[in-house]
């Protein structure tokens, strides 16, 4: 795992990147693509480009600020149906593939020390596991000197993008979580405490002995929280590694699906990380074609010179076939040319 030098703070829910006599655009959605937006947002200004403003406010409230015309784009990191894109006027596409992990907080256990299986993890977060030194825990851990300490679980209070793929991948391991939950940027937890954004439930597991939640993976790198190995849908054990993401990420195929809808949760592949999905971009294509024109020169551009900072921060670039053809249904969707 690459040691990263951009911080994040709780609190660094926004920013703006200044360029001068530059327009500004406004944006607002996940906190999963943050640590990566901003760097390619400094870039972009300091290269003479459009000034970005970007609230980190989670998927469901980009969704609502997008809908409503209150911001030039959104990010989300559950991609919506059909139905819903063409019922708002909404277009769609992938910016880059994130990942999450579990994060604990144990005393004596470091990262990568304990593993996790699929089904264990939601039993926990359905509250059947209450202890930590729990047999279905030690048998997947029978090395590890696991305390009798209470699980505290936590989730994101906010609507979110990281919630639906995280829940997403829990029914998809356990019925029960499916029948009893189901999947959503806000649902009814059974039981835990919740913090606002990624930023938010890492400070609180951070905080608090005897806690696990879930982060996109720059969270947990970045502010040095401790991480599980997860078992994957073909029963290997497996670390949050870039090359673990690009595993999982490679069975995508943006060409089959209607508005570049995929979810990515459990793919199959013996090195493949299970918790894995594209984070997308929405822009309205009622907006004025300068704007949108405006907007996608960013994206573009972020697509195409920003795959080193992402891989720095073990987010996984589309792949330049990708790109094109995120850049081909612009000129269907938006009737622009990037």
């Amino acid at each position: 795992m690459k040691t990263k030098t951009l911080m994040l703070a709780a609190a660094a829910l926004a920013f703006t990147a200044f360029a001068a006599d530059a327009e500004s655009l406004t944006g607002a959605g996940g906190t999963a693509i943050y640590p990566v937006l901003q760097v390619w947002a400094a870039k972009y200004a300091q290269g003479g480009g459009d000034a970005i403003n970007y609230q980190a406010i989670g998927s469901g409230g980009g969704i609502k600020q997008i809908e409503a015309k209150t911001v030039d784009f959104a990010n989300s990191d559950k991609p919506l149906m059909h139905a819903d894109l063409a019922g708002n006027q909404l277009v769609q596409f992938p910016q880059v593939i994130i990942s999450i992990v579990p994060i604990v907080n144990l005393p004596g256990i470091k990262s990568g020390d304990m593993v996790l299986s699929g089904m264990v993890l939601s039993k926990i977060f359905l509250g059947e596991i209450v202890k930590w030194n729990d047999p279905a825990i030690k048998a997947l851990n029978p090395k590890l000197n696991l305390p009798s300490t209470a699980i505290l679980t936590v989730h994101r209070a906010d609507g979110s993008g990281t919630t639906f793929n995280f829940a997403n991948y829990l029914g998809k391991v356990n019925p029960e979580w499916a029948s009893k939950v189901g999947a959503d940027t806000a649902i009814d937890w059974p039981g835990g405490v919740g913090g606002k954004g990624n930023a938010g439930v890492a400070a609180d597991v951070q905080q608090t002995a005897g806690s696990i939640g879930y982060v996109e993976d720059a969270y947990a790198m970045q502010s040095k929280l401790v991480w599980t190995d997860m078992i994957n849908a073909a029963g290997k054990r497996v670390k949050p590694t870039l090359e673990a993401f690009q595993a999982a990420a490679s069975n995508a195929d943006f060409t089959k699906v209607q508005d570049f809808y995929e979810i990515l949760t459990n793919q199959p592949g013996a090195a493949s990380w299970p918790i894995t999905a594209a984070t997308y971009m929405l822009l309205r294509a009622d907006y004025p074609a300068d704007k949108n024109k405006a907007i996608l020169k960013f994206l573009d551009w972020s697509l195409k010179n920003g795959q080193e900072d992402a891989k720095k921060l073990d987010y996984v670039p589309m792949p330049d076939s990708v790109v094109k053809q995120i850049e081909a249904s612009w000129g269907t969707t938006l009737k622009i040319k990037p």
